[in-house]
C-alpha cells in the first residue's frame, strides 16, 4: 500500500511529458505507472490536465537572514517558494549578518533557520578577502560551494576578490573538488550613472563588463581546473567565450534568471525602480539571444536571484536605489509565459528550472519525479492565467516588477516529500 498516488495527463517525466501514476511511500517516490494501472494507496489524487512537475530548485536565493530579516526572513520566503512551486533553495551568503564565510556563520544561519522552512534549504558559502582558509572547512560542514563577487557586492561586509585572490581561491577550491559560483562583472568597465534614469544605470553596466569577467574565470578555471559556475547572466555577449570553454573542456556552467527572460530595457516604467538589479535587465534584442543561448544549452539553469529589500530603498532614482528583483513565488510562471509563446514545453521549463539547479548544488534525490528520489512534486495548471498583485504575495516586502502583469500558468498543489504544504506549515529539512 502507498502513501499517495497522483495521476495526471500530463506528467513531466525525464523520459517527456504523458499520462502518469506517480506513487509515493515515507516521502520518496516509489513507482512511476501507468495512468491506467495505477496502485492502491491511502490517497489518491487525479489532476486531469493539470500537469505533474517535479519541485522546483531555486540555487540563487536571497533571505538575508539573520541580520536583514526585516528584507526577507526564512518563514515568508520558502512559504512564497513553495505558493510557486520551488521545493528547496538555496540561501546565498551575504546580506545576512553575519555573512557565510566562516563554519560559526554557518551555524549561525541554520539556527535560524532552523523549524521556520516550509521547503528544503541548502546553503551556499562565500569567498571573500581573507577567507581562503576557511573554505575547506566550510565544505566539509556542508555548504554546497562558495560565492564570490569580481566586483563591489553592495554590502561592506561582503567585499569582492581581487585578481591574485581570484587565483588563489580557485586553487584552493580546486583542491577538494569544490565548486565556486560568480557574479562576473569587470569593475573596471562599471561607473556611476551619469542620472537618475534607467537609460543612465543600464548604460553604468555595460554587457562588455560582463563578458570581460566571464572570460577572466574562463581562463583561470582552464588553469586550475576548479569547477565554475557563472551567475545570473544577463548579457549576450558573455554566450561566445562560454560556448568555446564548454566544447574545449572547461568546467564551467553558467544561469540566467526569469526578469533577464522576461522583461526587457525598453518597457521599464521611469522612476520604476523594483526592475533594478545587477547586472541590469537589458534590450529585446538581448533577450532573444538568451533564449537561443538557453535552447543551445549555453546556459544551464533559470534561478530567480531573489534579493529582496525593504519597499523605503527602493527610491524612483536608480542610481540610488538598492538593486534586486522580488520573484521567487513567481519564476515558474513567468518563464512559462514567454517559454510556452517562444513553443518551448513544460520538459524544458523542468530541465532549466528543477534538473539543471539540482545537479549544478548537488542535491541527489531532487528535481525529476524518477523512483528514489524526494517526492516534492508540484500541480501545475499551465493554461490558467494570473495577474499578479505584489501585495498579495507571501515574500516579506510587497515590490516586485511584475505586479498587475498577467501571467499564464498557476500552482495548484506543492508536495514536500508526498506531504502538500498548506499555509507554509514548516516541514523543510535543512540540507
Amino acid at each position: 500500500m502507498h502513501d499517495l498516488v497522483i495521476t495526471s495527463r500530463r506528467a513531466v517525466l525525464p523520459e517527456g511529458e504523458g499520462p502518469a501514476a506517480v506513487a509515493v511511500r515515507d516521502g520518496r517516490i516509489t513507482g512511476v505507472f501507468d495512468a491506467d494501472a495505477a496502485p492502491e494507496a491511502a490517497e489518491r489524487v487525479d489532476l486531469g490536465d493539470v500537469a505533474l512537475l517535479p519541485g522546483l530548485v531555486d540555487s540563487h536565493v536571497h533571505v538575508n537572514e539573520p541580520g536583514r530579516t526585516h528584507w526577507e526572513g526564512f518563514a515568508c520566503a520558502t512559504r512564497a517558494a513553495a505558493a510557486g512551486g520551488v521545493t528547496t533553495i538555496v540561501d546565498m551568503p551575504l546580506n545576512s549578518l553575519p555573512p557565510t564565510v566562516e563554519v560559526s556563520a554557518l551555524e549561525v544561519k541554520r539556527a535560524a533557520a532552523a523549524g521556520r522552512c516550509a521547503v528544503d534549504v541548502a546553503f551556499w558559502g562565500g569567498a571573500v578577502p581573507g577567507n581562503r582558509e576557511e573554505l575547506r572547512a566550510l565544505h566539509e560542514a556542508g555548504v554546497r560551494g562558495f560565492k564570490c563577487f569580481l566586483s563591489p557586492s553592495g554590502v561592506d561586509e561582503f567585499p569582492p576578490l581581487d585578481a591574485a585572490e581570484l587565483r588563489a581561491v580557485m586553487t584552493e577550491i580546486a583542491s577538494f573538488d569544490g565548486l565556486l559560483i560568480v557574479h562576473a562583472e569587470d569593475p573596471e568597465l562599471l561607473a556611476d550613472p551619469a542620472g537618475p534614469g534607467y537609460a543612465e544605470f543600464l548604460g553604468s553596466r555595460p554587457g562588455e563588463s560582463e563578458r570581460r569577467a566571464v572570460e577572466r574565470v574562463i581562463a583561470l578555471a582552464r588553469e586550475t581546473g576548479v569547477r565554475a559556475h557563472i551567475l545570473h547572466v544577463s548579457s549576450a555577449l558573455c554566450l561566445e567565450p562560454l560556448a568555446e570553454a564548454r566544447r574545449e573542456g572547461v568546467r564551467i556552467t553558467a544561469e540566467t534568471c526569469p526578469h533577464y527572460l522576461t522583461l526587457a530595457a525598453e518597457e521599464v516604467p521611469e522612476g520604476a525602480t523594483q526592475f533594478k538589479c545587477c547586472p541590469p535587465i537589458r534590450g529585446e534584442a538581448n533577450r532573444d539571444e538568451l533564449w537561443r543561448g538557453l535552447a543551445a544549452g549555453v546556459l544551464d539553469c533559470v534561478v530567480s536571484d531573489h534579493s529582496p529589500s525593504t519597499p523605503d530603498l527602493k527610491v524612483p532614482d536608480f542610481a540610488a536605489a538598492w538593486g534586486g528583483i522580488s520573484s521567487l513565488q513567481l519564476g515558474l510562471s513567468a518563464v512559462w509565459t514567454e517559454a510556452s509563446r517562444r513553443g518551448y514545453g513544460l520538459g524544458d521549463v523542468v530541465r532549466w528550472m528543477a534538473e539543471a539547479p539540482a545537479a549544478l548544488a548537488g542535491l541527489d534525490g531532487k528535481g525529476s519525479i524518477a523512483v528514489g528520489n524526494d517526492a516534492d512534486l508540484v500541480a501545475f495548471d499551465p493554461g490558467a492565467a494570473q495577474t499578479v498583485d505584489a501585495a498579495a504575495l507571501h515574500h516579506r516586502n510587497p515590490v516586485t516588477p511584475y505586479h498587475g502583469r498577467t501571467l499564464t500558468g498557476v500552482v495548484r498543489t506543492t508536495w514536500l516529500r508526498g506531504r502538500a504544504v498548506r499555509d507554509g506549515a514548516p516541514r523543510g529539512a535543512l540540507l
